[in-house]
């Protein structure tokens, strides 16, 4: 059923000025199209609301009936529209996120790009750090939120897991355990590898789960591992480039390798242990994320874009 709303505007302005030109004015539109609009009403409706003379207006019996209506139904479309615009006001705006650089390279990116298309106005402000760094940009109030490493968290921040991202390693097609699926850590200690370095929240990680002495050269790690960290970098986007080259294989998380960036490189799963990190969405206890940050969190913590 299709509703006149032109008709019904011109109806209730007749009706509350009693005038045909006074309706006009305020409608902002000619008496001629008044006078039409009012027509097609009554055309559409099969009833006379207004009787017309050449001097006085007045409303028939249906006219008076359907007024307190036709207001209402006005005043209850115009509060929804305020209603939407104010709720599309409140989504709009600046947003600034801090995240670590895995984050941004194959998770960050896609939940964006969904956001971007439903919130096309909003600038969104990415800051890619370590985790420490992470922490620090959302207690500065620097980030709103951000995606971080789970570990020991600051009394003022809350974190909530998002998803988990096992080790793995990486080699050229080239490289004596390219064709694996998988490998064991053991079975890494014959080849030259380039890991996480000292500054990395991954190095902390990876020391807990092999124990430090492995990844030192020295027998006391666990099972009795020594591994040979001939480079250590601070990026797993360097650590890649150095695979790319040939130089060695390199173990980093499997969120680290974007598909179809290295033709050459090979991705092989670590087993015996498996080692995950968690992913965590942190932001401050205290504070309020606005409308739009509040959006993009939402749509993060309820993404499943990575399997």
């Amino acid at each position: 059923m299709k509703i006149d709303i032109l008709g019904v505007q011109a109806f209730v302005a007749i009706a509350d000025h009693g005038s045909f030109n006074k309706a006009a004015d305020v409608l902002h539109v000619t008496q001629t199209a008044v006078t039409q609009r009012l027509r097609n009403l009554e055309i559409f409706l099969g009833v006379t609301l207004l009787e017309r003379t050449t001097r006085s207006i007045a409303l028939t019996r249906t006219g008076q009936d359907f007024l307190p209506q036709a207001r209402r139904l006005l005043q209850e479309l115009s509060a929804a529209l305020t209603e939407i615009r104010e709720t599309g006001k409140a989504q709009r705006g600046d947003v600034s996120i801090a995240c670590i650089p895995t984050a941004g390279v194959r998770y960050l990116p896609q939940v964006i790009r969904d956001y971007s298309a439903l919130f096309p106005d909003n600038r969104i402000k990415i800051l890619d750090h370590a985790s420490v760094g992470v922490a620090e940009a959302v207690l500065r109030r620097e980030a709103e939120f951000g995606i971080n490493l789970a570990g020991p968290n600051h009394p003022e921040l809350t974190a909530t897991p998002l998803l988990q991202d096992q080790f793995v390693l990486v080699c050229r097609d080239d490289h004596a355990l390219a064709r694996r699926k998988s490998v064991t850590w053991a079975q890494l200690q014959s080849h030259p590898l380039i890991f996480a370095g000292q500054a990395s929240g991954n190095r902390a990680l990876l020391d807990g789960y092999l124990g430090s002495e492995s990844l030192h050269g020295g027998q006391g790690g666990q099972a009795g591992l020594s591994l040979q960290i001939h480079y250590e970098v601070q990026r797993n986007s360097t650590a890649l480039g150095l695979v790319e080259a040939g130089i060695a294989a390199a173990i980093v998380p499997n969120l680290a390798m974007q598909k179809g960036t290295y033709p050459r490189l090979r991705v092989i799963k670590l087993q015996d242990p498996v080692i995950s990190r968690t992913l965590v969405l942190v932001a401050r206890k205290a504070a309020r994320l606005s409308p739009a940050a509040q959006l993009l969190y939402d749509m993060i913590k309820n993404s499943r874009v990575v399997k």
